[in-house]
């Protein structure tokens, strides 16, 4: 009896080892299989990502439009290598920690490329997670210099630097203006506050001319009162002041300025030019002075995006629509060139890609900085923005 109960026992052992290593087997080959990527295999995902709520939401929709008529127009065409392109669209809220957030996310999802960031706060955290992920990163939007000196083979521009913007506008301030003292504001972001220093640092090569700076300040993005800090500049009889940042803060700073009696141009940068801008500042936007690249209703071959684009989603300007437009399109362009083989050959395919596109032509230097990008400057003239002054004048 007890070696007949010793022998089941046994046998009951050696069954449940033996199911236990099937199951190990088991484990260890699923486990083993390659992740499911979300891709379908009748489709490839690209993405764009920017500000698409709060108080830059029209920032970030113009890079979505953009991006989009460039995707409806490619399925239109029969897709990318065959496959029909899927636009992945993440919000990272002007936020640097909420762009890392949605670049992590866009990698999860698949995606093989993305157009993005907006705010060079954002692109720039969010480049590293992108990076990482070998993923070609394009931006339409973000000037700050640091983007593309993180040598980072996978990261472009369409658009161009902050020390190119901050050239520009040193030269029209100490040359066509004959500005003596001015004031130079930040918005203590990436982006206005980088675009601030450039400035400084550019007016620097014009110390014979006399020029002061009488005072270089920052105040806090989202804020709604900047009477105090306007109120101390009055007295500082300016020529002039400046603001690195963009049109929420900027509207309310030309509108303030009036209200308590500053009286002299304010200048910024391309940050600022947006409707919003005017209708923040009312009467007060008029005469304003700001950087930004050359007329694109000028340009013959941005006729035909224009056109497209109005049709689609009406007249309202959007400065960067076109940008991201090119951008997707360069994306596009080399993953077609290469049949989507692979991130490496992608951007391979960029670095040496001389684009014609909405803006012109459009080739990319060893950074990844567009090699050519000229800055001029603009005025805010009967509630819109003109062309006023070529640094070649």
């Amino acid at each position: 009896m007890v070696k007949a109960t010793f022998l089941l026992i046994k046998k009951r052992c050696v069954q449940n080892a033996r199911l236990a290593f099937l199951l190990l087997i088991a484990f260890v080959f699923v486990g083993c299989e390659p992740s499911q990527s979300n891709e379908s295999a009748d489709e490839i995902r690209i993405g764009v990502a920017g500000p698409m709520t709060g108080d830059q939401s029209k920032l970030g929709g113009d890079l979505e439009r953009g991006v989009r008529l460039a995707v409806e127009e490619w399925n239109a065409r029969g897709g990318v290598a065959g496959k029909t392109v899927a636009l992945e669209v993440g919000d990272d809220q002007r936020d640097p920690k909420q762009a890392v957030s949605v670049a992590n996310k866009m990698v999860n999802l698949g995606i093989v490329g993305m157009v993005g960031h907006y705010n060079s706060s954002a692109s720039i955290p969010a480049s590293s997670v992108y990076h990482d992920a070998g993923i070609p990163m394009i931006t339409p939007a973000s000037t700050n210099p640091r983007l593309t000196e993180q040598g980072f083979k996978n990261v472009f521009r369409v658009v161009g630097r902050d020390d190119q913007q901050g050239r520009v506008a040193a030269k029209f301030i100490v040359k066509k203006l004959a500005a003596r003292r001015i004031a130079i504001l930040h918005d203590k972001t990436t982006y206005g506050q980088g675009l601030a220093e450039e400035l400084r640092k550019s007016l620097a090569e014009y110390q014979e001319s006399g020029l002061e700076i009488v005072s270089f300040d920052g105040l806090t993005q989202g804020d709604k009162d900047f009477r105090g800090i306007l109120t101390r500049l009055k007295d500082k009889n300016l020529d002039l002041y400046f603001f690195g940042g963009m049109f929420p803060e900027g509207g309310l700073l030309a509108k303030q300025a009036k209200e308590v009696g500053l009286n002299v141009p304010m200048m910024s940068g391309d940050g600022v030019i947006d409707p919003k801008f005017i209708e923040i500042a009312g009467a007060a936007a008029e005469g304003t002075y700001l950087t930004f690249t050359p007329d694109t209703e000028t340009l013959p071959q941005a006729a035909d995006f224009l056109k497209k684009y109005r049709a689609k989603y009406g007249n309202d300007l959007a400065p960067y629509a076109i940008y991201a437009y090119d951008a997707a399109n360069i994306l596009l362009t080399a993953l077609s060139d290469t049949q989507n083989g692979g991130n490496e050959k992608v951007i391979e395919a960029m670095r040496k890609m001389k684009y014609q596109g909405a803006l012109g032509t459009l080739s990319f230097d060893e950074k990844g900085d567009v090699s050519e990008s000229p800055y001029i400057v603009w005025i805010t003239k009967n509630a819109r923005f003109e062309v006023f002054w070529t640094p070649s004048e």
